[in-house]
């Protein structure tokens, strides 16, 4: 018992003791000179072990005190707290800290030095489970507080989460079993967004918003908004409704600014470049979380029953509606000023690419008149228009499915850009793209139009058909890919109707071997029947392979080479 007691009495006696010593030491630091001295920088890795042995809040804040006086005021500071594994000690402590405590605001002040002076890169490489611990607790944070540490933690999310570096810790965000971190960042962004504050920090939460969905998922604009059953409930699609909204305004202003910067500014001056530049990122922010919610809403429309109101939904197209016209405005102005390259109006294609894409029948006449303007745009690094005609095939291939679609589509010259994007994506002197559905809704379309092409009364260049033939050739050359075969056999088929063997050898891009290449693909094509048009993947083929055999019926004596490798590969009479 005795001894008991003498133990007890020790060990409290060297708690006060440590305790007495790290605010004594903590309180010498607050003069700079002696923080910036290399003997309190060699006590960096005893204040961290002091903290890993689990010590009461009062030495902790004291430690957490110490390590920011000394790795702010000194030069080598922040390096010998993370060369002494001082992420590790930060990232366990965060998660007990008070909430809005002077602790948790030093380590997120530590934090925000460590990222600043260090190569986040490398940080997320070596420590990615901790800085997911650690977005954890800044997260709660953010969506708890009410004072300026709130900023604080927006702006710290912002950078971690929004880094090109920031792979590996997305990943160990996925994998970690409570997701309640982006239940904390849904929270705080829509106490700044449904606030007032300052424009700057709402494109701060807008950041922080597009980097949260780029880890879970577009789902992650509807879901729970209450920390605790005591609060006043709030629709779960709130979140989603001011996003939208706050991205809106942003996309408004950003672009009337650009088109002042790039049209009527006074020109080459490296503010204005560097304001168009810092301007274009930050679109691509606003563009990027309206493209999600255009997404959310196309996967609710897909799903049984809704989880968000009527009302909401009628917000949220009518707002949709708003945007996609302010960017046709802008798409406008850049074609007036002759403008055809720039990653910000590919960007803007591509907006207004997805928005088509799930409502096509908004292709009203404002679209007709841009059409082919928005297929000429190439991106700052492209040679020639290939992205923005990736952007519209999915619009394109829906409209060519009627008519008046077609009509369009020949009548603006639309049918010209996919080609020649299909060309690039399959031909020898292309890029063979890895997109095969890119690729498929260009075949798609084109062969929409070409079923069509009686009923529209609009000329069709043929040249650009011939030139398309040689790319088919090459791209089912070495491929034993059913689809593929039957696709592109599909197409030449129907070029086909429109010409003759004779013809062909004449024209400038078709030569001898295209058309041994072609007889060989018809052929091919042709063979997939009886047993083989039962597999389960030729069924999928079978309205395809109908185009084929009723086109052979009709031009197979025009195309006498076609036709005795067809009859020597299949017999007289194909099925």
């Amino acid at each position: 018992m005795g001894k008991g007691e003498v133990s007890a009495n020790g060990d409290a006696n060297r708690d006060a003791y440590l305790q007495l010593s790290v605010t004594v030491l903590a309180a010498f630091c607050r003069v700079p000179e002696i923080a910036s001295s290399e003997d309190m920088v060699s006590k960096i890795p005893l204040i961290l072990e002091i903290m890993s042995n689990g010590y009461d809040s009062s030495v902790i804040e004291e430690c957490f005190e110490f390590l920011f006086l000394v790795s702010n005021a000194h030069k080598d500071g922040v390096s010998r707290l993370y060369e002494s594994r001082g992420i590790s000690v930060l990232a366990s402590q965060m998660s007990t800290l008070r909430d809005g405590s002077h602790s948790i605001e030093f380590a997120m002040r530590l934090v925000q030095m460590v990222i600043s002076k260090l190569s986040l890169g490398t940080i997320n490489n070596e420590y990615s489970s901790e800085l997911a611990m650690m977005v954890t607790a800044i997260a709660k944070q953010f969506a708890v507080l009410h004072n300026a540490l709130k900023f604080e933690a927006l702006h710290l999310l912002s950078a971690i989460l929004s880094s090109k570096y920031s792979a590996p810790l997305h990943e160990a965000l996925r994998s970690m079993k409570n997701d309640i971190w982006s239940t904390y960042i849904r929270v705080g962004v829509v106490a700044i967004l449904q606030n007032r504050v300052a424009p700057a920090e709402k494109l701060q939460a807008l950041v922080l918003a597009e980097s949260t969905i780029s880890i879970v998922g577009e789902g992650w604009l509807i879901g729970r908004l209450n920390l605790s059953d005591t609060q006043n409930p709030v629709p779960e699609d709130r979140c989603m409704l001011l996003v939208l909204e706050s991205s809106r305004v942003e996309v408004a202003v950003l672009l009337n600014d650009l088109a002042y910067l790039k049209y009527e500014a006074s020109k080459n001056t490296s503010s204005s470049s560097e304001s168009i530049t810092l301007k274009q990122r930050n679109l691509a922010v606003a563009y990027s979380l309206v493209e999600r919610v255009i997404k959310l809403i196309s996967n609710l429309g897909d799903e049984e029953g809704s989880v968000i109101s009527e009302r909401a939904f009628m917000t949220l197209i009518t707002g949709l509606n708003e945007t996609i016209g302010v960017v046709l405005e802008y798409l406008q102005d850049a074609k007036d000023h002759g403008k055809t390259k720039g990653d910000d109006i590919l960007a803007s294609v591509r907006v207004v690419g997805s928005y088509l894409a799930e409502t096509p029948l908004a292709c009203n006449e404002k679209v007709r008149e841009l059409l082919g303007y928005m297929l000429s745009i190439e991106g700052e690094d492209e040679l020639s228009p290939f992205s923005s005609i990736c952007f519209l095939l999915p619009m394109l291939c829906q409209i060519t499915m009627e008519v008046y679609g077609c009509e369009i589509v020949a009548s603006t010259g639309a049918y010209k850009a996919v080609v020649a994007c299909l060309i690039t994506s399959i031909g020898p002197d292309g890029c063979m793209v890895d997109d095969n559905g890119s690729i498929f809704l260009a075949c798609d379309t084109v062969v929409n139009l070409l079923l069509k092409r009686e009923e529209i009364q609009v000329p069709l260049d043929d040249a650009y058909f011939v030139r398309l033939l040689g790319a088919l050739t090459y791209w089912t050359g070495n491929t034993d890919d059913l689809s593929v075969i039957m696709m592109a056999s599909t197409i030449c088929a129907l070029i086909f109707d429109s010409t003759s063997e004779e013809a062909l050898l004449q024209h400038p891009n078709f030569d001898h071997s295209n058309l041994i290449h072609l007889s060989r693909l018809i052929a091919r094509s042709l063979a997939t029947c009886g047993k083989e048009m039962m597999s389960n993947e030729a069924k999928a083929e079978v309205d395809l392979h109908q185009i084929v055999v009723s086109g052979y019926s009709r031009w197979a004596d025009r195309f006498p080479h076609i036709r005795e490798a067809v009859e020597r590969t299949n017999g007289q009479i194909p099925c």
